[in-house]
């Protein structure tokens, strides 16, 4: 309120022809009231500025996410598609571990899907030793440079995949597995290309394959514990997979990695194909996981995978794969007979299970989802 505001009001409440003490006093007392509001009024209008001020500023950080930790905004930042640079990550991230947001005060949030996709070069990356070598290239340890996060960069080279025309298969195998989501199955974070060589971004596994676990074990393969876990896991993923009408054809120990932990991962989609009409001609796969259905060149399904998977579970009780022959052909009589020998050592439980895998009409074959409810799994899965 101002002065002159005041001062009328005085002048005014001074036109009355009182005595003069009772004027004065009158005038005085309304002066203290008037100049005591006065005081109020400015007194409360800071407050309010702050108050107004304060709100505004929590708003702003918690729309710029600088409210959440870290490990949330990485967690959060899964919804997005391919990688940003507002992830600083390899695509997703889904692992609290992985590159982060490095966002200030000063930075304006945009809407996840006006974001620019990160451009990724060998340049981003640290190259360390080599973890693998494949028919089309070899496997090495990296870090992504900017966010220090350890990936696995698998480095395929063109002309190969030319001369032996399968460049669809390569294909395939980015379409497929960049868009895959289960905790065993390993991550294709993103991939790039240069004039000689295409390279995969790929999710870490630090304990190395399957097949040199079961190598490494004193008597060349695992207990029921340990199989029925793996078994377990695998099944899982594999339910994942014919939910979505991929099937992999290509299941065994080498194509299968273990992460932090010891969690097993199914890591090779080189074979993997999706197929809604669930019917397959291809002759694919490793011999002695091969299904009889490909072996006499027959359509087959998804249900190929529980063919390798009864293989799979004999070769880590046993230590070999079941229908292990000296040549092909010898190999290709043993699938079409079904004609395998289990060990004593074998407990009946288990027998049963690969008895119910593999069996020569595929129809027949136990499916995924009773496999994990199999007494053998139940009792020894972790």
């Amino acid at each position: 309120m101002s002065h002159n505001v005041l001062r009328s009001k005085e002048n005014a409440m001074a036109k009355p022809a009182l005595g003069a003490s009772s004027a004065v006093a009158a005038i005085a007392m309304q002066r203290k009231q008037l100049l005591a509001k006065k005081l109020a009024l400015e007194n409360v209008t800071p407050v309010s500025r702050t108050t107004s001020s304060s709100s505004k500023s929590t708003v702003g950080a918690a729309a710029t996410g600088q409210q959440k930790p870290p490990q949330t905004l990485a967690a959060s930042s899964s919804a997005a598609t391919t990688s940003t640079k507002a992830d600083s990550g390899l695509v997703k991230s889904e692992n609290p571990g992985q590159p982060q947001t490095n966002s200030t005060n000063n930075e304006k949030t945009e809407p996840a899907n006006t974001k620019p996709k990160k451009i990724w070069a060998l340049s981003n990356f640290d190259i360390g030793r080599q973890l693998g070598r494949g028919k089309f290239g070899n496997v090495y340890l990296a870090r992504e440079k900017e966010s220090q996060f350890v990936v696995a960069l698998k480095v395929l080279f063109k002309r190969q995949i030319g001369e032996t025309n399968v460049e669809h298969q390569v294909r395939r195998e980015i379409e497929i597995q960049s868009h895959l989501r289960h905790p065993h199955i390993l991550r294709l974070y993103a991939y790039f290309h240069d004039d000689a060589r295409i390279y995969l971004i790929l999710e870490y596994a630090p304990q190395g394959t399957l097949f040199s676990a079961l190598q490494a074990q004193p008597l060349k393969r695992f207990d029921d514990r340990q199989s029925a876990t793996y078994i377990k896991a695998l099944c899982s993923a594999l339910l994942y997979l014919h939910e979505r009408d991929i099937i992999h054809r290509d299941i065994k120990p080498e194509n299968l990695l273990l992460g932090h932990k010891g969690v097993l991962k199914i890591a090779d989609f080189g074979w993997s194909v999706h197929e809604p009409n669930s019917m397959r001609m291809t002759l694919c796969g490793t011999v002695d996981y091969l299904p009889p259905e490909m072996v006499l060149n027959k359509p087959h399904t998804k249900k190929v995978d529980l063919w390798s998977l009864g293989v799979l579970c004999f070769e880590l009780l046993v230590g070999q794969a079941p229908f292990f022959s000296k040549n092909y052909e010898e190999t290709y009589k043993k699938i079409l007979k079904v004609d395998y020998k289990l060990p004593e050592h074998v407990s009946k439980a288990a027998t049963h299970l690969i008895s119910k895998l593999l069996v020569l009409n595929p129809q027949h074959r136990l499916p995924l989802d009773q496999v994990i409810l199999h007494p053998w799994i139940a009792t020894h899965a972790q």
